[in-house]
C-alpha cells in the first residue's frame, strides 16, 4: 500500500448539499475499496488562475489517504464520470512529503501573528549644517 493525495476541483454553482454529496461519494469510494484516509479537507471557493469550463471559481477538495495502487485506475474512472468535477490531481507521496503534511496538520506551518515592533525615537532628518 502507498500514500497517496488527491485534490479536486467542482464547479462553483453547486449548492452546500450538492458539494457535500459529491465529496462523500469519493470518500466512500476509497473507503469501500480498502483505503485508509488520514486527512480530509474543503478548502473552499477560490479563484482559479486561469478559467476552465468558462467558470472563474471552484470549490477545492483534499483527501490525503492509504491505498493499493491499482486502485487508482478506479478512483480515475471515477473522477472522468463525474460531470461536476472540473479538475483532478492524484500524487504518490514519498516519505518526506508524509512527514510535511502530517506537520502541516498539527499546525506547525500556521501563520502567526506579529507583535507590533516598538518604534524607534527616530530624530527627523535635516539639513546638514
Amino acid at each position: 500500500m502507498r500514500n497517496y493525495e488527491v485534490t479536486f476541483i467542482l464547479t462553483p454553482v453547486l449548492s452546500e448539499s450538492q458539494l457535500q454529496e459529491i465529496s462523500d461519494k469519493f470518500y466512500n469510494y476509497l473507503t469501500n475499496n480498502g483505503a485508509n484516509i488520514y486527512n480530509r479537507e474543503n478548502w473552499g471557493l477560490k479563484k482559479l488562475a486561469y478559467p476552465m469550463q468558462k467558470k472563474h471559481s471552484g470549490h477545492y477538495y483534499y483527501f490525503e489517504f492509504e491505498a493499493d495502487p491499482q486502485l487508482l485506475k478506479g478512483l480515475e474512472t471515477e473522477f472522468k464520470r463525474e460531470e461536476r468535477v472540473m479538475r483532478h490531481l492524484v500524487v504518490a507521496l514519498d516519505k518526506h512529503s508524509m512527514l510535511f503534511n502530517e506537520r502541516r496538520r498539527n499546525g506547525e506551518f500556521n501563520k502567526k501573528k506579529e507583535t507590533p515592533k516598538e518604534e524607534e525615537n527616530e530624530k527627523p532628518r535635516g539639513r546638514r549644517q
